[in-house]
């Protein structure tokens, strides 16, 4: 934890997490019993529980460990390695905003039965899934990896107690290759990103647990891989240590971790015009950039048909 003064009087609190500890949800339960302690409460709201043993894989017997329920393709060993990683060279940062307007247009290209029944995770994620493939312009036999980070705290018939903080969440993989993905509308990305993360309760985890048991604990496959993490309800914005609730809160940029380009985090926030949102930190190579800013614009920005249909319905 680095806590940086600003001139302007303001501060910035920069924190590194360690996932062998705790999860996004972990620390900022941490950061949430700092700011009580920092407000003068005697104690704070919640203490932390570790309870680690809900969650591990139960033993057949004294010796062998139950199998894996699900196939995991997240932890898949991808031998062919072609194309397997975005090039480092000349990365660019950049945030895209998405609001309402935004969610909207991107539903406007959905089904019918789509649009109603996904939610914004699901409709964002498809969306960047398929503009990213369409800007790295992979082969079209390659295989795209879309990896969901699924919390399962305060889900149907999970045993998450209050006040535990260490990992309760999964990587459910969508899978296509890159020439389905763009052979498809956006709807077919969005269908397979609900798929894949509709699979997540208790007994996944459980079997992700049984799997890291007998597989010594791998990571998840990377090669042709985007992940994304919603951490738009995790709490965050909700800090106080005294000075007010903080006016940013969420990862500094796009791309984090070992494997720069890998992950983006749907962070809430609120823009110049005061509308609240969606920032999505984005990082790629220079002019696969301009190809995924051209690709989120179609998908983001009405169709002349929508706005017609607007005007028409306010006249």
């Amino acid at each position: 934890m680095q806590v940086t003064r600003l001139a302007c009087g303001g501060f910035v609190m920069a924190v590194r997490i360690q996932h062998t500890m705790a999860d996004g949800a972990g620390i900022v339960q941490l950061l949430g019993a700092i700011a009580e302690l920092a407000r003068g409460a005697p104690e704070p709201t919640v203490w932390p529980v570790w309870a680690r043993q809900l969650l591990r894989a139960p033993p057949l017997d004294d010796d062998v460990l139950l199998p894996p329920r699900f196939a995991h393709r997240e932890y898949d060993e991808v031998m062919d390695m072609n194309g397997a990683i975005v090039p480092f060279d000349f990365m660019v940062h950049r945030s895209f905003f998405i609001g309402r307007r935004e969610i909207s247009a991107i539903r406007s290209h959905l089904p019918p039965a789509l649009r109603r029944g996904a939610t914004n995770f699901e409709v964002l994620t498809g969306c960047l899934w398929r503009c990213r493939t369409v800007a790295l312009a992979p082969r079209a036999d390659e295989e795209m990896r879309m990896i969901c980070i699924v919390n399962i705290r305060g889900r149907n018939n999970t045993i998450i107690p209050a006040g535990y903080y260490g990992n309760a969440f999964a990587f459910p993989v969508a899978i296509s290759t890159a020439g389905d993905l763009l052979a498809n509308p956006v709807s077919y990305a969005v269908e397979l990103v609900m798929k894949a993360k509709r699979e997540v309760d208790v007994e996944y985890i459980r079997s992700v647990a049984a799997l890291m048991a007998r597989r010594g604990r791998p990571h998840f496959a990377v090669a042709r891989a985007y992940l994304v993490s919603d951490v738009t309800k995790v709490g965050i914005r909700d800090l106080d240590f005294g000075w007010g609730k903080p006016v940013y809160a969420g990862p500094a940029k796009g791309g984090v971790g070992a494997i720069p380009g890998v992950a983006s985090f749907f962070i809430a926030v609120r823009n110049d015009m005061g509308e609240e949102g969606i920032a999505v930190p984005v990082c790629m190579p220079g002019p696969t950039m301009d190809k995924f800013v051209e690709e989120m614009g179609k998908l983001t920005h009405p169709t002349l048909a929508d706005t017609f249909q607007t005007l028409r319905s306010a006249i």
